[in-house]
Parts: C-alpha cells; sequence; structure tokens
C-alpha cells in the first residue's frame, strides 16, 4: 500500500468494529536470541463511529466476558476519544476537520474484567481517509503509560516511523536507543510493526498481525473458546518470558524513574 494510500474503508454505511484474528511475533537478537510467537485477537474500535451508534457485540464500560473500558487509555477517564482529542489539540496535532475523520483504535479487550494491554495503537485519519497521526499507547508491567505520538510529512501506511525510547518496559532492555514504527493495513488484514534499536544497531523485532472481521457475537465466541482467559495468558507470557531471558544470563537492568512527560512525539504543524 503506497504512503498516501487511505485507510480501507466499508463499501457503504458507517464503519463497524472489527476483530483481528492473529499472532503476536518477537525476536530478540543479542545478545543471545530469543523468539517466541503466540496466537491470539485483538480489536480494532472505529471510536467516532461507536461514539454516534453503539454495537451490541461491543460491550462498552459494562460487563461481559470480553469488554472495553474507556479508563483503561489515557489518563484513565471516562471518555477516551475526548482524551485523545485533547492530547492532539495539546500537542500541537489537531485540525477541525479531524472530527469528521474516523479514528481506529487497535487494543486489548477486557477478559472478565481484567486487561494487561502492552501496546495500543490510536490511528487517526482525514475525513478522506488518509492517517493524519498515530498514537502508540505503551504500558509497561510497573502500571506506568507513556504515549508516543507520530506524525509528520513522513507519515504513511507501509512507511517507516521513528521515536525515541523513553519508557522502561523490560528489565532485559537499557532504556537507550529508539522505536522503528511501521503499520500495513488493506480491508481484511493489520501488520504492526515495532523494532527497537539499542545505541549499537538492531536489539528486538516484534510484530502484531491479524485477519480482520466483523465484531459481532459470533466472533466473540470464536475468540473466547480459543483464548478464554488471554488478558491473564498475556502477563503469565511475559513472567515465563523474562525467566528464560534471565536463564539465557541476558543482563539486568534496573528501573528508572518514569519520565516526566506523558507524551513523547514530533511536534506538529500547530505546537505553540
Amino acid at each position: 500500500m503506497s504512503a498516501a494510500a487511505a485507510s480501507p474503508q466499508p463499501a457503504s454505511g458507517a464503519p463497524r468494529a472489527l476483530i483481528g484474528f492473529g499472532q503476536v511475533r518477537h525476536v530478540r537478537l543479542k545478545p543471545a536470541r530469543h523468539a517466541f510467537t503466540y496466537p491470539g485477537y485483538f480489536w480494532l474500535l472505529p471510536m467516532r463511529a461507536l461514539a454516534r451508534q453503539p454495537e451490541p457485540a461491543v460491550r462498552r464500560n459494562a460487563r461481559g466476558w470480553l469488554s472495553f473500558a474507556d479508563a483503561d487509555h489515557g489518563e484513565g477517564g471516562p471518555d477516551a476519544l475526548a482524551w485523545l482529542d485533547g492530547l492532539l489539540r495539546a500537542e500541537g496535532a489537531w485540525t477541525e476537520e479531524l472530527a469528521q475523520g474516523e479514528v481506529w483504535l487497535q487494543t486489548y479487550p477486557r477478559v472478565l474484567g481484567y486487561v494487561f494491554k502492552p501496546v495500543s495503537f490510536w490511528y487517526v485519519h482525514r475525513p478522506d481517509g488518509r492517517l493524519h497521526a498515530v498514537l502508540a499507547e505503551v504500558n509497561n508491567t510497573f502500571g506506568e503509560r507513556h504515549c508516543y505520538l507520530l506524525q509528520g510529512p513522513e507519515l504513511g501506511w507501509g512507511r517507516e516511523l521513528q521515536a525515541r525510547k523513553v519508557m522502561h518496559v523490560s528489565p532485559f532492555c537499557a532504556l537507550e536507543g529508539g522505536y522503528r514504527f511501521r503499520f500495513m493495513r488493506t480491508v481484511d488484514r493489520l501488520i504492526a510493526r515495532v523494532d527497537h534499536d539499542d545505541d549499537h544497531g538492531p536489539l528486538i523485532q516484534t510484530a502484531l498481525s491479524g485477519a480482520l472481521q466483523p465484531l459481532t457475537a459470533a466472533s466473540v465466541r470464536r475468540a473466547i473458546w480459543g483464548w478464554p482467559l488471554m488478558s491473564f495468558g498475556v502477563v503469565a507470557r511475559i513472567h515465563w518470558q523474562a525467566l528464560k531471558l534471565w536463564l539465557k544470563r541476558v543482563p539486568f537492568h534496573r528501573k528508572p524513574e518514569a519520565p516526566a512527560h506523558f507524551v513523547t512525539g514530533t511536534p506538529g504543524p500547530n505546537t505553540p
């Protein structure tokens, strides 16, 4: 897909919530090679469309085996979309036309009321469907959250975007270097790649991919039957892989202070 291509949209009608069935792939290149792949799923939610017309399959701020909670994003408020719009304004990335464009949120749902989201991606579109910005919302297991705002002339599907790493994520990675992001989306597939380079070159390569289909009662049942406790599994797998890295004698780094600012990114054209 070309950098200027618009995000795939339904042929008619309002955008609908989607679920992506796929996998998470992780490869560590040094000082010891370490790789794993896990199957799973994610949600892809059209947040402006859902604000206008809720969908039954999206159990929003309600109980359910799978559900979505606004408080799991941003600063924990009751309206995650309003928080995002406010962040874009504060960071000089807002234009009035964005109120008419869609915002797609790629994230994990709560499972039985519990969730840990290593990363969520907010894809902000203009009314014509072109990407305007991408916000990578990163959480670590220490309860900290940081956002990387990606924007500028280099933004586009299939193009590489970069950000300096400022928040500690893993005790087996020093707080140095930066991230390289690349996002690819077609009508029926989404791939989000995040590679981490330390000060000496490539260190970790990750990819979250999935085949997209409508989020319905049937696809929710498929997710529950296939991965009934996925959120709990995410945390268990993080600790299991950490144990493997420790056994491979990968150096351990103490946790530094959290970053002073909540958002890291490229200044937008309207930044004061």
